[in-house]
């Protein structure tokens, strides 16, 4: 008897865990209130609410967002953002991209866990369809200032050695899947469905298997590792001086009010 009462428990709660969708009208906190949307014209994009806020402190802000229009036969580079959360164990991280033009402009996207209003992200809770994904779409002062400038943690900006063409198709696509993401949500997932998975299916789709599945991509703080060891990263430096070099705090809070912030932060 008591084996048909733990199906019967196991049946329901598994058909509650499917029953469970993740949504996109919830109030969110501010920083992710606004899902961001792309409109292609042949070469040209036109990015609705790109995130622009100007930060006093790493959560006081001013929020306003913008509408930018880009020619993608003008993207000349990539970038890989790495911000690992411990001095101690470099393992848990945040990682994103970010888009150079020949104009100057720079466009970043962060995939997120996507939070109410009070939640504190948590690793455990993300495996638990705890949050919804999201991908935030802005402007590199905001995504990268607020980290590098006004954060605790160490961010690094590495840059990405890769053809004009797959760099165009790599921002394509992730301009195409958070289009997909307003229309049909996801729940977030530390494992599978995370910042650091999204970005190397990106990359995997612009350069199949590039980036092989393995302990050290689970981990994104080591992540720079795998990169370089691949040849991902446009340097001739080892490991441990291209970690010195891609350190960006301190250009970041010397220059998080100057308009060439981007160029600061790159040391040009």
């Amino acid at each position: 008897m008591w084996i048909v009462a733990a199906l019967a428990l196991f049946i329901a709660a598994t058909a509650g865990w499917y029953s469970i969708r993740p949504r996109g009208d919830r109030e969110w906190i501010a920083e992710q209130a606004v899902m961001p949307s792309a409109v292609f014209d042949g070469d040209m994009v036109r990015v609705e609410d790109v995130r622009n806020f100007t930060y006093t402190s790493r959560t006081a802000f001013t929020a306003a967002y913008d509408t930018r229009t880009y020619d993608l036969r003008t993207l000349n580079s990539v970038w890989y953002v790495l911000t690992p959360f411990s001095m101690k164990w470099r393992g848990p991280a945040h990682s994103f991209v970010s888009f150079g033009f020949s104009d100057g402009r720079y466009l970043s996207i962060s995939v997120e866990a996507r939070r109410q209003p009070g939640e504190v992200y948590d690793a455990v809770k993300g495996l638990f369809k705890r949050f919804e994904l999201i991908y935030v779409i802005g402007d590199e002062r905001d995504l990268i200032g607020q980290r590098a400038a006004y954060g605790t943690d160490r961010v690094y900006l590495y840059p990405i050695r890769t053809s004009p063409e797959k760099m165009r198709q790599m921002l394509a696509g992730m301009l195409e899947r958070a289009n997909q993401l307003r229309e049909r949500p996801e729940f977030y997932n530390t494992l599978f469905n995370n910042c650091t998975s999204n970005v190397v299916a990106h990359v995997n789709q612009v350069t199949p298997r590039a980036v092989q599945a393995g302990i050290k991509v689970m981990l994104p703080g080591y992540t720079d590792e795998v990169a370089i060891r691949l040849g991902l990263i446009d340097t001739d430096l080892d490991l441990d001086r291209a970690r010195e070099r891609y350190l960006i705090n301190e250009r970041a809070r010397q220059s998080v009010r100057d308009p060439a912030f981007s160029s600061r932060i790159r040391g040009l």
